[in-house]
């Protein structure tokens, strides 16, 4: 053994230099993991999530849901659920994307989470999400919960690819932001629209066309502004498809905490099932995160991502062939080192017996003791720090990484 005799000061130094990087200002980064990448995704709007994570299952699922109930896995065809487990299924528009995810171990999803928001607004509900308090008490908007993250990290350099600051980013240090394209509109210009109304003038079909062209502009933008609403500016899933690549490119590059926000999901009319509106940002999103995966490299082993949205939506379909606003939603879990291929968290029969207030998915697992299980395991966060970032919460750990 080694006289302490001879420890002189170069060899104390050396030592507290080995453990500076370990902390900073009472912040920690387990040095095990100080190459962590999260990225949060929030689908503005309230996803349908009981149509994306479907419960194969149940025989009230397809009692409750008689236009859009996506049928039971069949391999003969297309429009089927894609099995993830005995009890439930994976809508078939992410089996090209998500699935594939799954089945490597790299994919995870959460059913019966969500907030005790209760409110069924997508303003309040939002706004309980981002800023991560306790509801009952007085909201701080100047305290969003990743800007409380971020406050605990080293290392730690966090981007928002939104048009404005989110709430979530409100406080402590500054956050850059930067916007990515909003796409969807109607194909055809008003240009467009009018050349071919002029094609058609003086003609049988000429009132009727116009009268197309009308009707289209008047729905689209009732629907947008509705939808645009709900998705507070939030970028497209087009959109988000298009830059995710560029998303993932940053995040491997120069950023390592990450929130984006993608709107569109408030379908109160016509949702579709299999196919359909629905289907159609399912893909989207699809794509967006599989080409991301890809993008951010061999970084991906060291990312996580977290897709939430602020609510689910009403388990029985409504008279219009959607669904209005709910409660309980299901989270998404991916990355290269998650423990995925399986449902996590607490469940419970899907029908009608434990349908909270006999309409929505109960809430089982809050989404604020998820994510501090998880910022425990990603990166070695001790209680104090994670009180810090969500007080009053004990973290749930569901060995999702």
């Amino acid at each position: 053994m080694p006289d302490r005799r001879n420890l002189d000061r170069r060899h104390v130094l050396a030592g507290l230099a080995a453990l500076a990087p370990m902390t900073m200002a009472g912040r920690v980064w387990a040095a095990p993991k100080a190459d962590a990448r999260l990225l949060v995704v929030f689908l503005r709007g309230a996803y349908d999530a009981a149509n994306v994570v479907i419960p194969i299952g149940s025989d009230f699922y397809y009692a409750a849901r008689p236009t859009l109930a996506i049928g039971r896995p069949d391999r003969t065809s297309s429009t089927a659920a894609l099995p993830l487990d005995r009890d439930w299924g994976l809508h078939p528009a992410l089996g090209g994307t998500i699935l594939p995810l799954f089945e490597k171990g790299q994919a995870a999803f959460v059913p019966f989470a969500g907030t005790d928001d209760v409110t069924r607004s997508h303003f309040e509900t939002q706004d309980t999400i981002e800023l991560g308090q306790d509801i009952s008490g007085t909201r701080d908007y100047r305290s969003g919960f990743m800007a409380r993250l971020a406050a605990e990290l080293t290392r730690v350099r966090p981007i928002a690819f939104t048009e404005q600051m989110p709430l979530t980013f409100q406080g402590g240090e500054p956050v850059p932001n930067i916007a990515i394209a909003q796409v969807g509109k109607p194909g055809i210009d008003a240009r467009q629209a009018s050349l071919i109304g002029s094609m058609y003038e003086g003609r049988p079909l000429g009132a009727a066309v116009q009268e197309g062209f009308r009707v289209r502009d008047d729905v689209y933008t009732t629907l947008s502004e509705h939808m645009m609403e709900a998705s507070r500016g939030a970028v497209s899933p087009k959109g988000f498809e298009l830059s995710a690549r560029r998303i993932g490119r940053l995040m491997r590059e120069q950023f390592n905490l990450g929130f984006v926000d993608v709107g569109g999901w408030d379908t109160h009319v016509n949702q579709g099932a299999a196919t359909g509106y629905l289907a159609d940002r399912l893909a989207e999103l699809g794509r967006g995160l599989a080409g991301f995966s890809e993008e951010i490299g061999p970084a991906w082993k060291d990312t996580v991502v977290v897709v939430i949205s602020e609510f689910g939506r009403t388990f029985r379909e409504n008279g219009n062939r959607g669904t209005d606003h709910g409660h309980g939603s299901a989270y998404w879990v991916l990355g290269g080192s998650v423990r995925g291929r399986r449902i996590a968290g607490e469940q419970v029969a899907v029908d009608q017996q434990h349908l909270f207030q006999n309409r929505d998915f109960p809430v089982l697992t809050d989404y604020r003791a998820l994510l501090a299980g998880l910022f425990q395991r990603l990166y070695g966060l001790g209680p104090a720090s994670l009180q810090r970032v969500f007080a009053g919460v004990t973290g749930r750990d569901l060995g999702l990484v």
